[in-house]
């Protein structure tokens, strides 16, 4: 398999455009309704002051049809409203409808793909891309249909100019090249000011979580105002960007606005002198000024062009999270008896070139404890989440039972490969919704139970609700946090748990009673252990011995442990030596 990309900051803009039209699409019901409603609006707008004109013409003229003519002005007024209301409710239903669904899109493939393919977005820089600029992504579908609408009336009013004289239109047209103009040179500059703008925004949000995250450390070292002036020191460039967005804006309204009423300006002399010709009446330069002003409207598309360009430029913020590669899964089930043997055959793996994992040949029997040793930067974790297809091989294959894992289906694989983390992530509103979380939920007995092998169960009663306590009311020390996380997976067990160094904020005497519990409470299977403790690796059946990302030995603990190098690996361990155990809980 290929390595890992790299998280990009931007998608191409093909990627961008894709997910734009995918976005009109997935709401093209509303949008077409959208789009009627504005252009039945604008058809309303442009059918009035012909509407005036006649009504005009006919009031000075004492004709009793006027009064109909102003019943029909007065009704096409109200339809224009209610449509405009109408447009600006199916706009920012549409738009929220469109948002949902680009988050919903771009969080699924942040959980469909590996870890770290996502981890190469900051925490803060994430939370900017499925908030602010979703949002602006969202807004596309109606930015496009209400942009189209807003082209109809200017059109309209300048076929309205050529429909009642076409010399007021000929001298309405002498300006809509400038016009074009200005608008293309708005467009290209507000493009690359927007994006820089959003990623500013991005780098700020994502120093932001990195200070809240070690807010503890900050105290401690009494640097607040040091990171007070890290995190905002952004802020000039987000200010000049800002600055330059809206500087151009106001150009173009400025310029738009200028050009627009002497345009106007000059088909109303030229409707006067047609007028004074006697080729238009009263009634006609009365509608010939209302459709210059209609067909001046062409500025206002500055506005939509603008929401546009920031729609676009956001769209290539989220798009890149779309660009991260799902994993692959297949549709097979295990062999149901199976005891758990796992295998990998010629395992190598690559980070940014190098090769961190080194043909790795290693059979793990069912119903074993195998723990995994190594110096620091062995490769312990990487063979942990290659063994539980937290990530994948970019060489060789791992089988469960004799299948190999990227063609297990992903449910059946979830629930028979489970994971405890030195770090447990706890998830749900109260501890036991913590300690269910996964591919399925077992009974409340089940949970208790596997927080009683956690040795989790004594604490967790003590807590105000017991195990209904919300976990916003449960504070935790780090080790009693790793034993919800551990009877987590003791909940869950299938054939093969995975810990990796899920028992560091352990004390020497609870960690041993976990590791008891692990081999007679627990549903049998495999267990495959990261380790660091030596008292650890004596408890297990096998020991695989990493170093520099090779398998350098498989043998007991006590085998091993004649070797000098092998006991060496043990140097920074929390107890000197197998018998002589000691350590505190975090």
């Amino acid at each position: 398999m290929a390595p890992a990309p790299q998280a990009a900051a931007v998608a191409s803009p093909e990627a961008a455009d894709r997910l734009l039209r995918a976005a009109v699409r997935h709401s093209a019901g509303r949008v077409a309704a959208l789009l009627a409603c504005a252009a039945a609006a604008a058809a309303a707008a442009v059918a009035l002051p012909a509407v005036l004109g006649r009504t005009l013409d006919l009031l000075l003229a004492g004709d009793p049809q006027a009064q109909r003519w102003l019943l029909l002005a007065a009704a096409l007024i109200g339809a224009g409203a209610a449509l405009d209301a109408t447009t600006a409710w199916l706009g920012g239903t549409t738009g929220a409808r469109s948002t949902a669904w680009v988050r919903r899109r771009c969080v699924g493939r942040l959980l469909a793909t590996e870890p770290r393919h996502g981890a190469g977005f900051s925490a803060g820089d994430l939370g900017t891309r499925l908030t602010v600029n979703a949002a602006d992504t969202g807004t596309a579908p109606v930015t496009c249909a209400t942009g189209v609408a807003s082209l109809l009336t200017p059109v309209g009013g300048l076929v309205g100019l050529f429909l009642i004289d076409v010399w007021t239109a000929a001298a309405f047209l002498l300006g809509v090249p400038l016009l074009i103009l200005l608008l293309r040179a708005f467009a290209r500059g507000t493009a690359a000011t927007v994006g820089a703008y959003q990623e500013v925004q991005g780098r700020i949000a994502g120093r932001l979580v990195e200070a809240l995250a070690g807010a503890r450390t900050v105290a401690a070292a009494g640097t607040a105002a040091r990171e007070r002036a890290r995190i905002l020191a952004p802020l000039t460039e987000l200010d000049a960007e800002g600055r330059q967005t809206w500087r151009l804006y106001g150009r173009a309204v400025a310029r738009t606005g200028v050009l627009m009423p002497l345009l106007a300006t000059v088909v109303l002399a030229v409707g006067g002198l047609r007028l004074a010709d006697g080729h238009l009446t009263v009634g006609a330069l009365l509608a010939a000024s209302r459709y210059a002003v209609l067909a001046g409207g062409v500025g206002a598309v500055t506005g939509a062009l603008s929401a546009l360009v920031r729609s676009r430029t956001a769209a290539r913020r989220t798009a890149a999270l779309l660009d991260l590669p799902a994993v692959p899964h297949g549709t097979r089930a295990l062999p149901p008896d199976g005891p758990g043997t796992l295998e990998l055959c010629r395992v190598g793996v690559r980070r940014d070139g190098l090769l961190l994992l080194h043909d790795v040949d290693l059979v793990v029997p069912g119903g074993t404890t195998t723990a995994v040793v190594g110096r620091s930067g062995a490769g312990k974790s990487l063979l942990a989440a290659v063994a539980g297809r937290l990530t994948d091989p970019d060489e060789g294959v791992v089988l469960l039972d004799g299948v190999p894992l990227h063609t297990l289906e992903p449910g059946r694989l979830r629930r028979e490969v489970g994971y405890a983390f030195e770090r447990p992530a706890l998830f749900g509103g109260t501890v036991e919704e913590a300690l269910a979380f996964g591919a399925h939920r077992p009974p409340a007995a089940e949970l208790r139970a596997a927080a009683g092998a956690a040795d989790a169960h004594g604490f967790v009663t003590r807590l105000p609700h017991g195990y209904t306590t919300p976990l916003a009311d449960a504070p935790m020390s780090g080790g009693e946090a790793q034993r919800l996380g551990l009877a987590r997976c003791f909940a869950h067990a299938g054939r093969l748990l995975i810990l990796d160094d899920a028992t560091s904020s352990l004390d020497t005497v609870t960690e041993r009673r976990v590791s008891r519990a692990l081999t007679r409470q627990v549903r049998p299977g495999t267990r495959l252990v990261v380790a660091h403790r030596v008292s650890s690796a004596a408890r297990a059946d096998l020991v695989v011995w990493l170093d520099g990302g090779r398998v350098r030995a498989v043998a007991p603990h006590a085998e091993l442990w004649r070797d000098p190098a092998y006991r060496a690996a043990f140097a920074d361990a929390p107890e000197p030596g197998a018998h002589a155990e000691k350590g505190e809980e975090r």
